[in-house]
């Protein structure tokens, strides 16, 4: 276990901003999991839980607690009585290493999110998707760790409470109650059937592609996503910044008749925070620092933005544009760093 004081939060996340935080705790045992609590709990500190930071943004005022980073390691893998095929991966497995392990297997669930960034332990928190799959689809259990009670306990698919990048853990009276010690996805044998998502189905029909194999799918998803959005080792970001918005069948044919273009199939209708974006002729602008990639407008790009409050102040004026344009209100996806938390620890 490594301790750490005073570390920059702009050094822990994709995006490159925020303060510093009193402690950072590197966890990579079970064992390092009660230590980290207990030398919170001693002090009296709030506990943050982080992965990679590629979702993640910090505030200027930094965070007075202790961030405990998940770097537990291990994949292993299964077939249960009806020889389905279970993945089990530590939290701190990078997502994408479960993608290529699961695609080199020949099992299919995960492979059209490919190249997500992150960690395998963060993929529930806000149930990650792209091109037609999420982890919920395929989630059959969580191990975690709970900071209210100390024990270690098996969270069932059922008690996960996912939605659109919404789950337990980062909503409700659970948001950040759990650190996450290893996920178990349920995966299936076969390929993909046709029609696939909308982008990923365009590129099997403009390159004749035949083979929809887990390891086919996962190469054009790399290869679309390499052409659509920036590297984060060269510029700063948070991923997709806006949540996609949806609405009722009512305020669906309000928003369709003002001109705004809404996807639709049964029981969901969905406008993309992206295709606002693009409309208003976003891409490329910079504000306070923060520029609209030309790639894909739903991206941010940190190009010379220093504080929170320079992204604060771009984040409004990107959602005023929007909401007079269209009456629509973007709301963020990535999570920040709060400058005040429930307090999971014991009080002495």
């Amino acid at each position: 276990m490594k301790i750490s004081e005073n570390v920059p939060i702009a050094n822990l996340t994709t995006i490159k901003i925020g303060g510093p935080a009193r402690y950072v705790i590197e966890v990579e045992s079970l064992d390092d999991v009660l230590e980290a609590w207990r030398f919170a709990n001693k002090r009296g500190l709030n506990i943050f839980i982080l992965g990679d930071g590629a979702n993640v943004i910090g505030r200027d005022e930094g965070f007075k607690g202790v961030i405990l980073q998940n770097k537990m390691r291990g994949i292993e893998s299964s077939y249960d009585e009806n020889g389905t095929f279970l993945v089990r991966g530590m939290g701190g497995e990078k997502w994408d290493d479960i993608v290529e392990f699961a695609c080199q297997s020949g099992y299919s669930g995960i492979e059209a999110m490919s190249a997500i960034p992150g960690t395998l332990g963060a993929a529930p928190v806000q149930n990650i998707g792209a091109y037609g799959q999420d982890i919920s689809q395929v989630i059959e259990d969580v191990e975690v760790f709970d900071l209210l009670t100390q024990q270690f306990v098996t969270l069932s698919k059922e008690s996960l409470g996912m939605g659109y990048r919404r789950s337990i853990f980062n909503s409700g009276e659970t948001k950040g109650r759990y650190f996450i010690i290893a996920v178990t996805l349920r995966l299936r044998s076969g390929n993909l059937t046709p029609p696939l998502y909308a982008s990923l189905q365009d590129y099997v029909n403009r390159h004749g592609v035949t083979d929809l194999s887990p390891a086919s799918i996962r190469r054009m998803v790399m290869e679309i996503r390499a052409s659509k959005l920036p590297d984060l080792a060269v510029e700063p970001s948070a991923g997709s910044f806006f949540k996609n918005i949806y609405l009722t069948d009512a305020d669906a044919d309000t928003v369709e008749a003002r001109g705004v273009q809404v996807w639709r199939k049964p029981g969901e209708n969905k406008v993309s925070a992206g295709w606002l974006l693009e409309e208003c002729g976003l891409k490329g602008q910079v504000f306070h620092g923060m520029r609209v990639s030309e790639k894909s407008a739903l991206v941010l790009i940190n190009q010379y933005a220093k504080t929170y409050e320079d992204l604060a102040r771009a984040r409004y004026e990107i959602q005023q544009i929007i909401q007079t344009k269209f009456g629509l209100v973007l709301e963020q996806e990535p999570v920040e760093v709060p400058l005040q938390w429930k307090f999971w620890t014991a009080r002495s």
